[in-house]
């Protein structure tokens, strides 16, 4: 396993959650670590970045998303 990365979310209402995680971890593992920081249901989290939203099971790593 390589070192762990933290990554920066916000929602829609501007609240940023800060989440460690590896590079090697999921889209879907990275939404139920940020369920269980948040309190909302995994399944109702949509991750994106402008217009792409991230699919489930594609790592972190494969999207370049790094640490910050």
């Amino acid at each position: 396993r390589g070192k762990m990365i933290e990554v920066v979310c916000n929602d829609r209402l501007g609240k940023k959650v800060r989440v460690k995680c590896n590079p090697d971890d999921t889209i879907g593992d990275l939404k139920k670590l940020i369920a269980a920081q948040t309190g909302t249901k995994a399944d109702k989290i949509r991750l994106q970045k402008w217009y792409s939203i991230f699919k489930d099971h594609i790592t972190l790593d494969d999207y370049e998303i790094h640490d910050g």
